[in-house]
């Protein structure tokens, strides 16, 4: 049978409710070990870490304020549903990001471990969050918008943004931090491309 034929099995509120906490859990997590690592990521969140960096405002505080332009893309192109989920998905992230440095104490991060496995949290908490119909908003949207509206491919106006990114973090960050950003981005999105493929999963809300 293909596999697009199979029943679907409706994730339940509960389990929703579950994924959403989890997911930006590991999410913050990530952040936590970037943060003290001082690198960066792509989309809305490596525009937070470049205010937070240059600033001196938290991450946190950042990262919620740059998404509230994106909500009414996300309305548009995807529903109210899950503009409420992302809504809920970005306000326990920055919420989390906060209290995440509270909760644990690092006392020494190696930059390159920080890289990879913060690359590797947040890959695996947004691919919880994709799994139930959530995602961090921000760019991933707009670059959507951009391929429906004036036929641009999404993943070369993504890459342009996170390359943007990159470097404007050499403005702010020494060059080997910069280039550590790359690799955990990297990280991240290979979790997410080797996770998040259509028919491999069922679960839907």
């Amino acid at each position: 049978m293909d596999p697009q034929e199979l029943p679907k099995d409706p994730h339940s509120l509960w389990e929703d409710a579950m994924a959403m906490l989890v997911g930006t859990l590991f999410v913050a997590l990530g952040v936590t070990l970037y943060t003290q690592a001082t690198l960066l990521t792509g989309s809305t969140a490596g525009m937070a870490f470049l205010l937070q960096y240059a600033s001196g405002w938290p991450f946190g505080v950042w990262f919620f304020l740059i998404n509230l332009p994106f909500y009414w893309l996300a309305i548009r192109r995807m529903g109210w549903s899950f503009t409420l989920r992302t809504f809920a998905a970005i306000g326990l992230v920055s919420l989390f990001s906060e209290l995440t440095g509270r909760w644990i104490d690092i006392a020494g991060l190696a930059p390159l471990y920080g890289a990879l496995m913060g690359g590797c949290l947040i890959g695996i908490g947004m691919l919880i969050l994709f799994r139930h119909r959530a995602s961090l908003g921000g760019v991933n949207i707009l670059v959507l918008y951009l391929q429906d509206r004036f036929g641009l491919r999404a993943g070369y106006v993504q890459l342009a943004i996170d390359g943007a990114i990159m470097l404007a973090g050499l403005a702010l960050l020494p060059a080997d931090r910069v280039g550590l950003s790359v690799l955990g981005a990297v990280a991240l999105n290979l979790i997410i491309a080797l996770n998040h493929k259509p028919g491999r999963y069922m679960g839907v809300s």
